[in-house]
Order: structure tokens, then C-alpha cells, then sequence
């Protein structure tokens, strides 16, 4: 049996390309914007509010500050939306082999003590900036490094304050793969060909 693969990835690095093309290949499921839809209907809160809430912080404060919120053992939207999410990995984990892409996944998964085989993807910010005009446009007005930079902060804000721990660092991952030098479909290879050996041990 294939492991759970979890996706954490750079603004920009292809992640989320990469993690719908390994999915695909092994025929496992892809969990993305299918977690935000499932987390929809676990919390009731909308879809539009998780899809920006689901991996950052950088809102919390339009509802609560959060020492007092500590103090007053009140429980944020964000805190309910992360809690929904993780119950959504949780079943689709224990369901079986698949594919999940960032949400503190690695770090849920493994609390939870499921084998997983945990993957970084990150690039350069020349190709990370390449990638995001190509997929996204040229916006006008927008500096594509600072966008980059700031949902990069967003997504380290987010991995700390729910695992406390350190987003990006390699000591979190089994692998971490450059997808500028090697190329999305390289590192596709290497992930199923991971899963596959991992496949074989059992």
C-alpha cells in the first residue's frame, strides 16, 4: 500500500501541480480544493471565508486578540476552521492512500501517528516568479516578489502558530525537492517511485 503523501510547497514552486500529478499517477485521491469544500461543510463557515483563512493568520485579528482570547478560553473562527480541516485530513488519511497538500498536514498526520511520507517542494524566486506570472497574470500594480514573499510569511505564521514549529525547514520533511533545477515531471518521478519502494517494504 501506497503511504499518505503530504505536499508542503513555496508560493510558486509548483507544488500543488506536483501533488495533483503524483495523485494521479499512483491513482490515489488529491486533496486540495476538496479540503476547503469538506471543510465547509464540517464548520458551516463559507467556502470564500476558509479559502483565504485555510493557511494563514494574517485575519485572526479582525475577530479576536488572541491572548485574550487564551484567557477567555474562546475559540477563533480561524481555530474552528483549522480544527475542521484537520478532522477532514484525518478521515481522508484513515480512509487511505492519498495525496494531501499543505494545511499542516505532515505535522497532523503525524501526531496521529500515520505513516506518511512527507514532501517540501521549494525553487528559487526566478522561477518561482516565472511561474506566477505564467499562472496568475501580470497583475498591474503588484510586485511579484512581495506577493510571493508575503503569502510565504502567511503560510510560516500559520505552520507555527498551529504546530509550533518551524515551516520549510528540512528537518520537518523526508524529502525536499527543487522543482527550478529539477522540473516538475522529475520530481514527480521521484515521489512515485518513493512511494512505490515504500510500497514494496510492506
Amino acid at each position: 500500500m501506497y503511504p499518505i503523501i503530504t505536499i508542503s510547497r513555496e508560493f510558486g514552486s509548483g507544488g500543488h501541480s506536483i501533488g495533483e500529478k503524483v495523485a494521479k499517477k499512483l491513482n490515489v485521491p488529491f486533496l486540495d480544493g476538496e479540503i476547503v469544500t469538506k471543510t465547509a461543510e464540517e464548520s458551516g463557515y463559507a467556502r470564500e471565508l476558509i479559502e483565504e483563512q485555510g493557511e494563514t493568520t494574517s485575519a485572526a485579528s479582525k475577530w479576536f486578540d488572541i491572548s485574550a482570547a487564551s484567557a477567555m478560553y474562546f475559540q477563533s473562527p480561524q481555530d474552528e476552521i483549522f480544527l475542521a480541516q484537520r478532522k477532514v485530513i484525518l478521515d481522508a488519511a484513515r480512509k487511505g492512500p492519498c495525496v494531501i497538500v499543505g494545511r499542516c498536514s505532515d505535522y497532523i498526520l503525524k501526531n496521529a501517528e500515520i505513516p506518511c511520507l512527507n514532501i517540501l517542494i521549494h525553487a528559487d524566486m526566478p522561477h518561482r516568479i516565472t511561474r506566477v506570472l505564467e499562472r496568475y497574470g501580470d497583475i498591474t500594480n503588484v510586485d511579484v516578489r512581495k506577493r510571493i514573499q508575503k503569502k510565504d510569511k502567511q503560510r510560516r505564521t500559520y505552520y507555527r502558530y498551529y504546530t509550533d514549529q518551524q515551516w520549510g525547514a528540512y528537518s520537518n520533511y523526508d524529502l525536499a525537492l527543487d522543482s527550478g533545477t529539477l522540473g516538475e515531471e522529475t520530481c514527480v518521478h521521484i515521489i512515485c517511485e518513493l512511494a512505490e519502494k515504500w510500497e514494496d517494504r510492506d
